[in-house]
Parts: C-alpha cells; structure tokens; sequence
C-alpha cells in the first residue's frame, strides 16, 4: 500500500453487458477507485563539455534519417506477427459470463483469457468472472464451452477456468520470464476488446515495475506498463513478447476520467505474478499471500534530510496497521511534521533499508520481496533506520486479510 495517490483512473478491461447489473456490481466506477502511483523525483543531469562545439546537422539531412529500412525487412517484420498470430490466436479465448435476474441468466460481461495447459485450465482476470453463475469460453474456431471456476484471488485479479473440451490441436501458450522483459521491446496483445474476436495489436514495454491496485486494498507489484492498444474486452488476454510466450495479463487502463479508452497507457499483471499464483489456484482453488502490515512510500530527498539520512534508498513506513505483523515487531510510522524548503514533510517512521539482507531501494522493492520471496509463516529480518541509528527488527510474516476494514475499524 502507498499514500500517494492521483487524480487519473483505472479502468478494468472488461465490457459490461448487462449495464443495470455492472453498475450495481459498481466494479469499474470512477467516483470509487484510488489509484496507487509511484512519486517521481526531478533530477537534474549537468554535461561538461569535452570537445569543441559540432555543426548542427537538421534532423531531414541526417544520414540516420535518410537510411530506409530494406523492403525485405519490412517483410519479415510482417511474416513474424503472421505466424505469431496463427500459432497464438487458436489459444486465446473469449469470455461470457451470466448472471442469474429474477428468472432469466442474462449476459453480465466479456473478456478474454489464453489456454494454461492440456487440462483444460484457462487464465483469465478475476474481475471478468467474479460473481457470475455462468460462463460460456469461445474458441478461435466458434466452438463455444461451458466453463467453471477452479480458483479466483482478487489480490493479483487472476482467475483459472476450467473447461471439459478444448478443440482438437489446442495448445497451452507458452510463459515467458520476466528477467527477459526490458522497456523499449515490442510487445504484442491478442484479444477480445469491444466484442472484436481475435484481435490482434502492437507496441513496446513502456515501463516495468509499476505498481498497480488490485481488486482489494492491496496492491499488485511488478507489473509491466505498454503503449500496445488495450481497451475493454481485453481483460485477461495475454501480453506476449515476439516469440509468442506470454510476459503479462492484460488488466488496467489509465484514463483522465473522460474516456475508458485507451489512451495509449496500459498495465498487464506480470508473468512472475501469473507463474506464482496459478498453480495455487488449479492445486488449491487459492493462495495465501504473506503480509507486512504497514502502508508508505520511496524514501525521497525530502524526507531523509529532515531525518538526517545520508542515503536516499529505503521504504518509508508511513503508517502500521494496527494489530499486523509489524505492528506486534514494535514498528513505528511517522509521528510527527517537519517543514523543509516550505514544504511539509513527515517524520518520525521507520525506513526499511534492506529484507534479509537484500537491499531495499523503494517501496516497490518492499512489496516485491514480500510478494515473490515470501509466505506466510516465514520470518524476516529488517534492517531499519530509525532515530539516527539502523537497527534489525525480526518479525513473522502474517496472511494478508481479505479486506483491511477489520484493522482499521473496531
């Protein structure tokens, strides 16, 4: 959890199809979300000159500009995605769920979802299937099946399917690794936005890292932020890198609040998050994430000099929640106000410089190793900085609760 927040919104990747029920079920309105944003820093790049100043040369006369990309290349760019698409798209299914109103089960939303394996299984977004009593999965060929769930965790808004019958020749898509995902590399989504079957867009990883909420007070860390067109329907369909091999779940969109169109800012929960938390749900139906119990944020410039900190690096604990893990370990959020340069800054919380010894360098690191590294149960060793001195504080990792509402109110 973090306290900086922002005034855009998420929107969830699905399309509503009964309105009256969508809107009770109040999942995408933008008058209830809080969205969870990392703070950035400014910072300044001074460039010492070391050579003489070089004659400008306008950007039409470069030579750069005036290389054309071979005909051929071009060709076998296209050839790629062709056959990405023929050997993906037969795995990619799209998604109807019904809901039961009065004495008819009428259609409440669609998405989409990808093939996990041989079984049957099929990952999607919780928020496409939660709460519905039916569900109808469509395959590339128009073979239509009906489908159960085995397991949904609202935490990281991932779902498994399971279906009776795949069409003959189905195959599982392949998960990639998240160690092989840089910004900058081109990304393909296949989906179902707005109803259009099978549909196929491109662009680039535009960031990784990000935090992004969840269906619950938590957050989801990790995950990868693309420019590729992504808009409702495409909930659940996979992020895939050119090799086909799936690095993200289609989920978010960040809107001004106008439009739940794309805009060409995108987030897809992280092939590490999908390759922790599926097995759970096909073996279990469920996972139990470990939990801190504290909300905050980066450590930024601001705070560590009114704390007098000689490094910038750590998670800043605004808050503990009461009765938590960290609170019975005896961590303490910011009790007090300082003012720095006119502005205000909070004092007084713990910093988390390091987690068993692996260093800590933002909040997202924090989340991150509890997350990935962690299960309830496990105790962990913090090195803090508090009061001018760093200190190691051990604690037993707790299960995050469903809702927080119990440990803030009585």
């Amino acid at each position: 959890m973090s306290d900086f927040k922002t005034k855009n919104l998420r929107v969830l990747l699905f399309i509503p199809l009964f309105v009256s029920i969508a809107m009770a079920c109040s999942l995408f309105s933008p008058d209830s979300q809080e969205v969870t944003t990392d703070t950035l820093e400014s910072q300044q790049v001074i460039v010492e000159p070391t050579q003489p100043a070089q004659e400008v040369v306008p950007l039409q006369d470069s030579p750069i500009a005036q290389q054309d990309v071979p005909i051929s290349d071009l060709i076998q760019q296209e050839n790629n995605l062709i056959d990405l698409y023929s050997r993906v798209n037969p795995s990619v299914v799209n998604i109807t769920t019904y809901q039961q109103s009065q004495n008819d089960m009428l259609p409440n939303s669609q998405g989409s979802g990808f093939v996990y394996d041989m079984e049957g299984h099929i990952v999607t977004n919780a928020h496409v299937v939660h709460g519905s009593d039916q569900i109808d999965v469509s395959f590339a060929d128009g073979t239509v099946a009906s489908a159960d769930i085995v397991g949904e965790d609202l935490h990281s808004d991932l779902a498994v399917l399971e279906v009776s019958n795949m069409p003959e020749g189905t195959q599982p898509v392949q998960l990639g690794s998240m160690s092989d995902v840089l910004v900058g590399q081109t990304v393909i989504a296949i989906g179902n936005p707005f109803g259009y079957n099978g549909t196929l867009t491109r662009g680039i990883v535009s960031g990784i890292g990000r935090t992004i909420p969840a269906l619950t007070s938590f957050s989801i860390p990790q995950a990868i932020q693309t420019d590729a067109s992504i808009n409702p329907g495409n909930s659940g369909g996979p992020l895939l890198n050119l090799n086909g091999q799936v690095i993200g779940v289609n989920a978010q969109i960040q809107t001004d609040g106008f439009s739940q169109s794309n805009q060409g800012v995108g987030f897809a929960i992280p092939v590490s998050i999908v390759k922790r938390v599926v097995p759970a749900l096909i073996d279990n139906g469920e996972i139990n994430w470990a939990w801190l119990g504290v909300a905050g944020g980066d450590l930024t410039r601001d705070i560590a000099e009114a704390m007098n900190m000689a490094s910038q690096s750590g998670a800043y604990l605004s808050s503990i929640i009461e009765n938590g893990p960290a609170d019975e370990a005896g961590l303490q959020g910011n009790r007090g106000e300082d003012t720095n340069r006119g502005r205000r800054i909070p004092t007084g919380g713990d910093v988390i410089v390091a987690i068993n010894g692996q260093q800590i360098q933002s909040f997202d690191d924090l989340l991150n190793y509890i997350a990935l590294n962690s299960s309830p149960g496990d105790e962990v060793n913090l090195t803090i900085f508090r009061d001018g001195k760093t200190i190691d504080v051990r604690l037993v990792l707790g299960t995050r609760p469903d809702s927080l509402q119990n440990f803030i109110e009585p």
